[in-house]
């Protein structure tokens, strides 16, 4: 860890990283300067945004970039570029050292180095407490979920609608049914709702077997759809993120045992989130039992069957955010998804997700979406 500076210095757009919206509360989509000093938070603003940051920003001080560029101007006697700025007003505050996030612009870093500003990048969560999440940032979350379930309803509500036809073909307003008009659907659902789309994942037989496997083509009946709901509230830069895995149709033996061992997976992962209890033996705990079950994670013809990836992520204002499941001892506070996912060519795949935060009694699930197998 980097020693303890007296400053801390962002320049990035607030839509763009997670921090300067968490430190400042204000969205912006261009670079701007944040420097926090003795507990002092100031930021830097254009013309085009400075009556706005000073109704809108959660710091202490808003502060004309434009008073500086004139005065350098003058100076310099030709128009000075972003970097010689920030470099003037760091110099005017005495700014000789600041803690940065590790992202930092590298060509800003080293105008600033040869100015004599040190900087120290920092690892990992650079506001650390963005771990933890306050009650208004649990409310915030939950609006973010809330969002995602809009979408996942008018998934369900458009696969009930779609028509079995010969050959397994979903026909939907008179069209085969794809990945992609099911996604669309989902997305416009989304939007509507005051969300913004991020990828959403609809992947059907085989597709669902790679996890990050987008989908693509015509939907079948009687086959396993992977849905992975993941948007971003536009209001306040919260993600939600829902998983749900569904058959148009019938079930096969194979594919209801595949799901329901998923199901029993997390749930019992849920049941194990308590405060002080390792990630990392929980994950092999649900991987043992998945094995003990006739899942075990192996290669089969070069490609991974089984539980492969981690049991769960923060979540909050980025979608994959600290700590990972598998390298946290629970707290009080984390927000984490939880899913569990068994991926097994020639049957499906299957993954059941949930958001939720741990408390001082176990793992509150903060999602309350259906989990239905057949639709």
């Amino acid at each position: 860890m980097p020693k303890k500076s007296t400053s801390r210095l962002i320049f990035a757009s607030s839509e763009l990283s997670p921090d300067m919206l968490y430190l400042t509360g204000f969205s912006v989509p261009d670079p701007f300067l944040y420097l926090e000093r003795n507990g002092k938070k100031t930021i830097l603003l254009s013309d085009l945004e400075i009556d706005r940051g000073r109704k809108e920003a959660n710091v202490d001080e808003v502060a004309s970039l434009s008073a500086v560029q004139r005065l350098l101007e003058r100076r310099l006697k030709k128009k000075p570029a972003i970097e010689e700025i920030v470099t003037e007003f760091l110099r005017k505050r005495r700014v000789k050292q600041a803690n940065v996030p590790a992202e930092f612009p590298l060509g800003l870093a080293q105008v600033l180095a040869k100015a004599g500003i040190k900087l120290t990048p920092v690892t990992g969560l650079f506001c650390e407490a963005r771990e933890f999440k306050t009650n208004e940032e649990l409310k915030r979350l939950q609006d973010a979920i809330r969002i995602t379930e809009i979408g996942l309803e008018r998934a369900y509500d458009i696969l009930r609608a779609a028509e079995i036809k010969p050959g397994r073909k979903l026909i939907w307003t008179g069209k085969p049914l794809t990945s992609e008009i099911l996604r669309a659907e989902i997305d416009s659902a989304i939007l509507r709702a005051g969300g913004t789309p991020t990828n959403s994942i609809v992947a059907g037989g085989e597709q669902a077997c790679d996890p990050h496997d987008r989908g693509s083509g015509p939907l079948k009946a009687n086959s396993l759809i992977i849905l992975d709901v993941f948007p971003r509230d536009s209001r306040t830069g919260f993600y939600g993120d829902l998983t749900r895995t569904v058959v148009r149709g019938k079930a096969s033996t194979a594919q209801r045992k595949l799901w329901e061992t998923v199901l029993e997976g997390q749930e019992l992962a849920l049941r194990e989130i308590t405060p002080n209890n390792s990630g990392e033996e929980l994950q092999e705990r649900v991987r043992t039992f998945f094995k003990d079950r006739g899942y075990p994670t192996e290669q089969r013809n070069g490609r991974w069957t089984g539980f492969f990836h981690g049991l769960g992520h923060g979540l909050g204002l980025e979608i994959h955010e600290a700590p990972r499941i598998a390298a946290t001892k629970f707290k009080m506070g984390q927000v984490l998804t939880v899913e569990p996912g068994l991926y097994l060519p020639g049957v499906g795949g299957v993954r059941h997700e949930d958001d939720g935060v741990v408390t001082e009694s176990g793992f509150k699930v903060l999602s309350k979406f259906p989990k239905l197998l057949e639709l």
